[in-house]
């Protein structure tokens, strides 16, 4: 006979359950959410990098801001960043967006990692004399090592940062465990999971997954 399970049972990773849809949700970051906030609410054709450690919420924020604006998503990850793709989305960004769409979002993620033929044509795509109508560019990576200045000289940076932010994402950490553990299970020592995983707020919601699942 099966047994019942009790405590944390989850149908997708935390990280994923808690992703914040709303700029205004994210954790810290408030400088990035004022820019991004801003560009929400008038669009304007523009490439943007953001550049930050893995887990501050680079990708999220992007993601974020498609659904406010909104706009039609063209998500191009590292391993597909070729020259086909690129040139494929150029093609589709030359058209209206869908219904019910204002602008085209092109999400590029670990831009740092793309080929140097795929950042070759994205220089001719952000000139202002080719750049695509009604459509915004958000570049991820780790560092800047790796992109040419010229491609750089087109993008508008946005720092992400983890620092300061401890005691907003133990806060958050603290309201998962409410809403996910049993009432009377042991609460651990969530200010030491947060800095265990140096604020990144995504490495600290899978050790809570851990927690929970000890349960």
């Amino acid at each position: 006979m099966a047994t019942q399970q009790t405590g944390f049972d989850f149908p997708m990773p935390l990280a994923e359950k808690y992703r914040p849809r709303r700029i205004c949700d994210f954790v810290g970051l408030e400088k990035p959410k004022k820019i991004i906030g801003k560009l929400a609410v008038n669009p304007f054709p523009s490439a943007w990098l953001f550049v930050g450690p893995s887990g501050t919420g680079k990708t999220t924020l992007a993601l974020a801001l498609a659904e406010a604006i909104p706009a039609e998503l063209h998500h191009i990850t590292s391993q597909n960043c070729t020259l086909d793709n690129v040139e494929r989305v150029r093609r589709t960004c030359q058209y209206l967006p869908l219904a019910g769409h204002r602008f085209h979002l092109v999400l590029v993620d670990e831009a740092d990692r793309m080929t140097p033929a795929a950042q070759v044509s994205f220089l001719s795509k952000l000139d202002a004399t080719d750049f695509p109508p009604n459509t915004i560019f958000v570049f991820t990576c780790n560092s800047i090592d790796g992109l040419e200045k010229r491609f750089l000289s087109r993008c508008r940076p946005i720092e992400f940062s983890s620092y300061g932010i401890a005691a907003d994402v133990t806060q958050l950490l603290s309201a998962i465990w409410n809403a996910e553990a049993p009432a009377d299970a042991a609460r651990p020592n969530l200010a030491r999971i947060v800095k265990d995983a140096t604020n990144n707020v995504r490495d600290a919601l899978m050790n809570l997954e851990v927690e929970l699942m000890a349960i």
